[in-house]
């Protein structure tokens, strides 16, 4: 008897109903759509602002450390920042300590674009925030798993 022959609609509610990946990319999926929703008025997607974000520092951070912060790897950062270089809203520089690598600079139109997004991104987190019972607990949960 195979593990098909096993599997029966039960398994399936199970894994349907206790899924800790399922259940967080379903909810990364509606957290997206709903910051999304809020950020598109200043020009951004939820993605951008979080990178934009990440390059709100008093040096220029390389690649690596971002792509770490956000969870991705090199090529789809530097995928990411493509539309962000373009509009002016981020530099690629060339690292002085090695000129192979690259340094990441928010560009004065980036940190105001990140500024006037920013009352929206927060307005969004409160409202995601309000029902939860402890929000606290859930990031310190998120960031165990990550």
């Amino acid at each position: 008897m195979s593990n098909l022959d096993s599997l029966s609609f039960a398994a399936t509610l199970h894994v349907r109903d206790h899924c800790l990946c399922l259940h967080a990319q379903r909810a990364a999926r509606a957290l997206a759509r709903r910051f999304d929703a809020a950020l598109r008025p200043h020009g951004l997607t939820n993605g951008q602002f979080s990178l934009l974000n990440a390059l709100n520092r008093p040096a220029p951070p390389g690649m690596a450390p971002v792509a770490a912060l956000l969870a991705m790897d090199r090529t789809t950062l530097t995928a990411a920042l493509k539309p962000l270089v373009r509009d002016g809203l981020v530099q690629v520089l060339a690292d002085p300590a090695d000129g192979r690598a690259r340094r990441l600079l928010l560009t004065e139109a980036g940190r105001t674009a990140l500024g006037r997004a920013l009352p929206a991104w927060q307005a969004t987190h409160a409202e995601v925030e309000a029902p939860l019972a402890d929000p606290a607990a859930l990031r310190r949960g998120l960031r165990a798993l990550a």
